[in-house]
């Protein structure tokens, strides 16, 4: 999302786009998305100060850290960036400041819930899915 800094008006601009995951360098081997991002944002300019009010939603997936299925999550997050400007700007790019903002997200161990029982280790039975004959559990 780049924004043209000579166009933003007195009273703000409002902007809607998407933005693919791939374009912005976010699926890794963990995390895969559903949709393209889609931001929604209200940009105010302050004399030499741009401040950009964003929402960030798109649906992701997963799989779990425990029992390894797969499942899926939602990103819904409002942020402010703020930049100053120097005589020489012309326009500002906030894909650098967007990935950063998703990747804070992500989660350091996938879970599909907080109370998952993962797998049994004598047998590899998914443990939410009852037990297991194997006599560990």
């Amino acid at each position: 999302m780049k924004i043209i800094i000579n166009q933003v008006p007195q009273g703000g601009l409002y902007l809607e786009e998407e933005a693919s995951a791939k374009e912005l360098d976010l699926e890794t081997d963990l995390i895969r998305f559903r949709t393209p991002l889609k931001l929604n944002a209200h940009v105010f300019l302050i004399t030499n100060a741009l401040t950009v009010e964003l929402n960030i939603r798109a649906v992701l997936f997963s799989n779990c850290s425990r029992c390894l299925e797969e499942f899926e999550w939602k990103i819904n997050k409002d942020t402010q960036l703020n930049y100053s400007l120097g005589s020489r700007d012309v326009f500002i790019d906030l894909s650098d400041d967007i990935r950063e903002e998703v990747i804070l997200d992500y989660p350091i161990k996938p879970l599909c819930r907080s109370n998952c029982k993962g797998l049994c280790v004598q047998c590899g039975k998914n443990k939410n899915q009852g037990g297991c004959n194997c006599g560990s559990t």
